[in-house]
């Protein structure tokens, strides 16, 4: 597949980045020569300087032979009027990342599909559903959902009082027939791996799971994960992120407390959202935390755009009692390295948006995907096509590819947590765990 990117910033790059290493034919135009450069030689890809809403720069990159169009520069408009020129050369798919909330109402959605744009995704939307699965799961680092929410897949860390450290991969398998669920990685001193039977889990780990929804009550008692449930939340930010994160949690039911330095800020969120306690000061106002009841706060979230005072805050309030941290980190050397200070979960902008981007992106019958931000893996949901030379086979033979692993089978209005002995049908929807490597392979296998 020919794929033309414009602007490569965070999101463009890893996005860029991700599909040159499956062996898809990228071409990135950048109008930055000191990114230009730094692109050359660290990207697989093919690189036009120039702007992505000259009918030229498009020409030189190859835009009447492109499959997929992407526009995620740091201007809506550009971005815009990139994609209206793929339009015009009908690129078959085109999409855009869009900042402002204006252009993010119904009304532009239906524009876009007029000008021939086939997605719009908002950044700031797409950090908050995260932001809301993650505090939905009282002790998560990682949640998503699957197949119309009835399978979960989670990712939680391995305490000093786990019941889990210490035991094997085969010893959890002995209690799959009360609480069937399937460990998909294990997260050990930043390297991810897909386990077998006698690895053993260690304290310090991150687990990552499947599990049918219906059973996750039991599977939480079970190993101790969800203990409390979520009520009070602070947010650290009134800006487009930490408004949008405020105006989802309220929705939900939680109480939620904001507080951001700019006045300015806080005046706006106050006005538009209601049931909403908005304070003008600092994440570090230590005073104003404390008689704000930080002591009985179940998460704190750290959602401006300065991920360092978004770590050293939340790390600030758990000090006073938050129970839970959660920070927005973009640098992935914070994302992996935040944890290790004890912020419980990292949201990087960059993944999500990139995510968000990418689901639209996979080849063959994925339905929906998530990122895991720790490892950069993924989490795709997939429909099994009629005639798939792997259905009827029982999955001990089939020979997921290196670096994969079925973590569920949705059939019809069951919900299977297999083992070797069952097997797919068509019209399947299998639920993968996927390292970045195994991505293509994965794809290709389930075509």
């Amino acid at each position: 597949m020919k794929v033309i990117i414009v602007g490569a910033g965070e999101v463009g790059y890893h996005i860029a980045n991700r599909l040159s290493n499956e062996k898809h034919d990228v071409t990135v135009i950048e109008k930055s020569l000191e990114k230009e450069r730094l692109l050359k030689t660290k990207l697989n890809a093919m690189v036009v300087s120039g702007s992505g809403a000259n009918v030229d720069v498009l020409e030189s990159a190859g835009i009447a032979q492109a499959d997929l169009f992407i526009a995620v520069t740091d201007l809506d408009e550009v971005n815009l009027v990139a994609c209206m020129l793929a339009n015009e050369y009908k690129v078959p798919h085109i999409t855009a990342r869009i900042k402002s909330l204006e252009y993010s109402k119904p009304g532009w959605q239906r524009n876009a599909a007029k000008l021939g744009i086939d997605l719009l995704i908002n950044p700031q939307n797409v950090v908050a559903d995260v932001i809301c699965s993650i505090v939905a799961h009282t002790a998560a680092t990682e949640a998503a959902e699957f197949a119309n929410g009835r399978v979960v897949f989670l990712g939680y860390p391995i305490g000093e009082n786990s019941p889990l450290a210490g035991i094997s991969l085969k010893e959890l398998g002995g209690i799959r027939g009360i609480y069937r669920l399937v460990v998909t990685a294990i997260q050990r001193n930043h390297e991810t791996v897909i386990p077998r039977g006698d690895d053993v889990i260690e304290r310090g780990d991150t687990v990552y799971f499947v599990c049918n929804k219906r059973d996750l009550a039991a599977v939480n008692y079970l190993f101790g994960f969800e203990k409390k449930e979520t009520k009070t939340i602070f947010i650290l930010g009134a800006g487009r992120v930490g408004a949008a994160v405020a105006s989802r949690l309220v929705e939900l039911k939680y109480r939620v407390k904001v507080i951001d330095r700019n006045p300015q800020h806080c005046t706006d969120l106050a006005q538009t959202l209601d049931n909403v306690l908005v304070l003008n000061t600092d994440g570090t106002d230590v005073d104003t935390l404390k008689s704000e009841g930080i002591a009985d706060v179940d998460v704190f979230i750290g959602a401006t755009q300065d991920e360092q005072a978004n770590i050293l805050c939340s790390l600030l309030a758990k000090s006073y009692g938050a129970k839970r941290g959660i920070a927005l980190v973009n640098q992935p050397q914070f994302v992996t390295l935040a944890p290790d200070l004890g912020v419980d979960a990292c949201i990087s902008p960059r993944m999500a948006t990139a995510g968000a981007i990418l689901k639209y992106v996979r080849r063959g019958e994925v339905l929906s995907m998530a990122m895991v931000e720790q490892s950069d893996s993924e989490v795709l949901e997939l429909m099994l096509p009629a005639g798939s030379d792997v259905a009827h086979r029982p999955l001990r033979s089939i020979h997921v590819p290196r670096g994969a692993i079925i973590g569920a089978i949705v059939r019809d209005d069951e919900v299977i947590i297999p083992s070797g002995e069952d097997h797919l049908e068509p019209d399947d929807h299998v639920i993968v765990f996927t390292l970045p490597e195994a991505v293509g392979r994965v794809e290709k296998f389930f075509s």
